[in-house]
């Protein structure tokens, strides 16, 4: 199984744990570090609408908490016919942990859809560099 496979399969993977009871959209997720290790995260809503999760924000906080710090590529996976992109948060999450030139694929459930990079999905941005970081 190539990279990207792995990286589908385990973004499925998630969005089929996915809790999203309220909007009935489930997400999944998956990060892989420049060092090849892999993290999936799903959406997790709740009824109070603004505290819930996103995939994106999943997968990258499971990344951080064991001790990652750069995304080498990620999957986004969603149903439906439109692109299932990061949102704007996500966009900004990805940024603060992406290299130049990242992979960002987004996937339907036949497999990937497009790919985009950082500054594609989020040009112009405010992030670590700005900051001197």
């Amino acid at each position: 199984m190539n990279l990207l496979d792995s990286l589908f399969v385990a973004a499925r993977a998630a969005q089929a744990n996915a809790y999203a009871p309220y909007s009935n959209f489930k997400v999944g997720a998956a990060v892989r570090t420049s060092a090849g290790v892999l993290y999936s995260g799903c959406n997790v809503e709740n009824a109070a609408y603004p505290v819930g999760l996103c995939a994106e924000a999943a997968a990258i906080a499971a990344m951080v908490c064991d001790g990652g710090d750069r995304i080498g590529e990620i999957l986004v996976v969603g149903d439906g016919d439109a692109l299932v992109t990061p949102c704007g948060a996500c966009r900004q999450r990805i940024n603060e942990f992406s290299f130049s030139g990242t992979r960002i694929h987004v996937a339907g459930p036949e497999g990937v859809r497009r790919t985009f990079t950082p500054e594609e999905l989020l040009p112009n941005s405010f992030g670590p560099k700005n900051l001197g970081a």
